[in-house]
């Protein structure tokens, strides 16, 4: 799909440090692992919930 080595993600890193700045970033961070947590939390809830659904329809 998308090929990025090393040096096109020591360039965006740069890019997005030129953006945000040195204190920014730890802050954006951590939203973001907080929400990819929450996408994570979501969909194995939404499976689960499909699969409930499922079983009920088969007794």
């Amino acid at each position: 799909m998308f090929n990025i080595g090393a040096p096109e993600l020591i360039l965006i890193f740069f890019i997005i440090l030129l953006l945000f700045g040195a204190k920014r970033l730890p802050e954006i961070g951590r939203s973001l692992g907080k929400a990819l947590g929450e996408f994570k939390k979501g969909m194995k809830e939404g499976t689960s919930e499909e699969e409930k659904k499922e079983e009920k329809k088969e007794e």
